[in-house]
């Protein structure tokens, strides 16, 4: 019972992502964090099976610093997300794929514009607007399709996602709980609480 989004706006990126780690009809944990920082301008938020998307999410994290270190720079978004596409479909054709989807959200310095990738466990990748993946996708995009304005400042953007927070809370049968959510923007990543 998944649930992630992600909206861009008018320089920013929000992505949420709920708390609860589960597994068939039992909660193990609620303070899961399931977006991980790749780098000072991006983010990553994953769901999927339990051991894969931690173990991918680090795998990603790691090559994607090993990159800063070697050449100085930190990859573009588009650059770590065609990257992070690559490593999935790569994945798929080996005996032990990851079953992981993903959405990437990172702010080009070099370009001053938000970017948003949605990445399914297929290694289907596309840049979009805003996304959502897990049950909670079902209700949300909708929403999105409707409310979502590309140059919405933050506080609009973050009433946005509040609206699919709280339909998803009304209409899904098992409710995620509390959620993190976290934005990039030109001054890097930072959490904040709805």
């Amino acid at each position: 019972m998944e649930t992630s989004f992600a909206i861009t706006g008018k320089g920013y990126v929000i992505v949420a992502a709920d708390t609860t780690s589960a597994r068939s009809i039992i909660k193990m944990k609620s303070d899961e964090d399931k977006i991980k920082t790749l780098s000072p301008h991006l983010l990553m938020a994953y769901s999927g099976e339990p051991g894969d998307t931690v173990q991918f999410a680090e795998y990603v994290e790691r090559n994607i610093r090993l990159y800063h270190i070697r050449n100085l720079y930190a990859l573009r978004p588009s650059a770590s997300a065609a990257w992070i596409r690559r490593a999935l479909a790569t994945s798929l054709r080996s005996r032990k794929p990851y079953s992981v989807n993903l959405l990437v959200g990172g702010y080009d310095t070099s370009e001053h514009t938000p970017h948003l990738y949605w990445i399914d466990y297929l290694g289907t990748m596309s840049e979009v607007p805003f996304g959502a993946h897990g049950y909670g996708a079902y209700f949300a995009l909708s929403l999105l399709d409707r409310y979502h304005d590309p140059e919405a400042p933050l506080e609009e953007g973050l009433a946005t996602l509040r609206r699919c927070i709280d339909e998803v809370s009304k209409r899904l049968v098992v409710t995620p709980g509390k959620y993190k959510v976290k934005i990039v923007d030109k001054d890097g990543v930072r959490e904040v609480e709805l």
